[in-house]
C-alpha cells in the first residue's frame, strides 16, 4: 500500500467515523419528532428546545461536574418545553407551524439570555469520552484498523443515539401505545369511539419528543463540543424535522437520513480542511441541497400521517 492510498482511507474512515459522530443530535431529535408528528401533532420548535437543552445541559456540569445530571436537566427542560407546545397546539388548538416557530424564538432568546447572564463567556467542560470498548486489558475494539477507527470510537451519546433507532421502532410497531400513537395521528375520531384519549396521547408523544429534543441540544453542549454559545444548533432542529419527512415517519429511514446528511455535512468539513479545489461556498451547501433533493420527491408527502398539523375536538366529525 502507498502513500496515496494510506491518504485516502485515512481521509474515508475519518468521513466515516465523522459522518457517526456527527449523526447524534439528528437522531435524538428527528426520532422524539418522529413520535409527535406520528400522533398529528409538527413541533418545529425543536431548535429552540435543542437550545434550552444544550444550555441547561451545559450549566448543569459545569457547576457540579456530574454528566448524568446534565442529561437529566436537559430533558427536564426539554419535557417542560413540549408541554408549553401541547398546551398551546393541542389544549388550545393554535396553528401548529405558528406556534412551533414561535417557541423556537423563545428557546433562541431564552438561551441567549441565560447564557449572557448566568456564563458572560464561553467556558469548557469535560464531556462524555470516547468508549474504547476493551476485551481484555490487551485487546480492545477500538484499536482494530479501520473498523474501530469508524465504529468504535464513539461516545456513550453517540452509542445512545443510535441505539434509540430499533428501540423506537419496537415501541411504534409492537407496543399498545405505539398503535395509540400511529391511529390518532391517522384517523383520531376512529381511535375515540374505541376509547382512546387522543389528547392524552397527543401529549404524551409531543413531551416525549421535547424530552429527546432536549437531550439531542445537550449531546452538542456536553458531548460532541463541550462548549455552550450562543445558537449551538445553527438551525440543527429544522434539519431534523426535515429528516422525518425524508425518513417517511419511520425509524429505519430516519437513521437512513441522518447518516446521509451527517456523511455528506463530514464530506463538506473534510474538503474545507483539505483545501481541495472546490468553492467552500459549494461544500457548505451540499448537505442541505440534498435535504432539498429529497424532501422534494413527491411519493414522501403521500406517507404521511393523513392528520398531521390538524386539531382533533370530541364530538366533531
Amino acid at each position: 500500500m502507498n502513500n496515496g492510498d494510506l491518504t485516502t482511507l485515512t481521509i474515508v474512515v475519518g468521513i466515516l467515523h465523522s459522518g457517526i459522530r456527527l449523526a447524534t443530535p439528528y437522531l435524538y431529535a428527528a426520532i422524539g419528532e418522529m413520535f409527535s408528528q406520528r400522533s398529528g401533532v409538527l413541533n418545529l420548535g425543536v431548535d429552540g428546545i435543542m437550545l434550552m437543552g444544550a444550555f441547561f445541559g451545559f450549566f448543569t456540569v459545569f457547576k457540579t461536574g456530574s454528566l448524568l445530571l446534565g442529561v437529566l436537566a436537559a430533558a427536564l427542560i426539554g419535557g417542560l418545553m413540549g408541554l408549553i407546545l401541547c398546551v398551546v397546539s393541542i389544549t388550545y388548538q393554535a396553528e401548529q407551524g405558528i406556534s412551533g416557530i414561535g417557541l423556537f424564538m423563545f428557546g433562541l432568546g431564552a438561551s441567549s439570555l441565560l447564557f449572557k447572564t448566568m456564563l458572560g463567556t464561553v467556558e469548557g467542560i469535560q464531556g462524555f469520552s470516547e468508549l474504547n470498548f476493551c476485551l481484555t486489558d490487551s485487546f480492545c475494539l477500538a484499536e482494530v484498523p479501520v473498523i474501530g477507527d469508524i465504529f468504535f470510537h464513539h461516545s456513550l451519546m453517540t452509542y445512545g443515539a443510535f441505539a434509540l433507532v430499533p428501540l423506537a421502532w419496537w415501541v411504534l410497531n409492537k407496543t399498545t401505545w405505539g398503535l395509540k400513537v400511529r391511529s390518532v395521528g391517522q384517523n383520531p375520531e376512529a381511535a375515540d369511539s374505541l376509547g382512546v384519549n387522543v389528547i392524552q396521547v397527543r401529549y404524551t408523544a409531543v413531551t416525549l419528543g421535547g424530552v429527546l429534543a432536549g437531550i439531542a441540544g445537550a449531546s452538542l453542549s456536553i458531548s460532541l463540543l463541550g462548549i455552550f454559545q450562543e445558537n449551538l444548533t445553527n438551525g440543527m432542529g429544522f434539519i431534523a424535522v426535515a429528516l422525518v419527512y425524508f425518513g417517511s415517519w419511520k425509524p429505519l429511514g430516519v437513521l437512513a437520513g441522518a447518516l446521509l446528511f451527517s456523511t455528506v455535512n463530514a464530506l463538506q468539513l473534510w474538503v474545507q480542511v483539505l483545501n481541495l479545489n472546490i468553492p467552500s461556498d459549494v461544500a457548505v451547501m451540499l448537505p442541505y441541497l440534498l435535504t432539498i433533493i429529497a424532501l422534494a420527491l413527491p411519493f414522501r408527502r403521500a406517507l404521511q400521517p393523513a392528520m398531521l398539523t390538524k386539531p382533533f375536538t370530541r364530538g366533531e366529525n
